[in-house]
């Protein structure tokens, strides 16, 4: 794994949840101060400048940062477990969404319907291969396809994070099938 690879995962961790670990405050939007989160990450004993920081947000494969307009705030997309409101606009989904688990968990999930765990929302993917990937990072993959369109003609809200991830608070047992996919 590169530098900036083992970077970005360590500022995935304090911006979604544990800032207190290098000494930086997230404001209620879960937006941090980049010079008090570069000056926090030096204080830890690992090296990064701005243009380290940049590299990283700009080349992200899984698009996790955004910055403010004027690039002196940072945030995490999604994916946070401690409570900020990163501004997300209902919106509308498509009439199928993706989750991607492990076979591990597939008891539970069929009885107890999808729920965040320890984050904010239960994340969902527009498409099969991005719910693969994540149900690996987990064990035996399993897809889970979901009506996310019966769900919110119901009422249920649907979000979309700046990075397309798509989110929402809970899938019922009644809302989803599993699929059958060659892994």
């Amino acid at each position: 794994m590169s530098k900036l690879d083992k970077m970005s995962i360590y500022i995935s961790m304090l911006l979604r949840h544990r800032p207190e670990e290098a000494h930086i405050t997230l404001d209620e939007h879960g937006w941090a101060d980049v010079e008090e989160l570069l000056a926090g990450i030096n204080g830890t004993g690992r090296k990064i400048d701005r243009e380290m920081l940049e590299t990283i947000v700009a080349t992200d494969k899984k698009q996790r940062y955004s910055f403010n307009q004027d690039r002196t705030l940072i945030r995490a997309n999604q994916g946070h477990s401690i409570p900020v409101d990163v501004e997300l606009r209902e919106k509308e989904p498509p009439e199928i969404l993706y989750h991607g688990t492990a076979l591990s968990f597939l008891t539970a999930i069929k009885a107890e319907g999808l729920k965040p765990m320890s984050r904010l929302y239960v994340h969902l993917s527009k498409d099969i291969r991005t719910a693969v990937i994540v149900g690996k990072r987990h064990g035996e993959p399993v897809v889970l396809k979901i009506h996310s369109g019966d769900m919110y003609r119901v009422g249920i809200p649907f979000f979309l994070s700046e990075n397309g991830v798509w989110l929402t608070k809970k899938v019922e047992p009644g809302y989803f099938e599993q699929i059958d996919v060659d892994f």
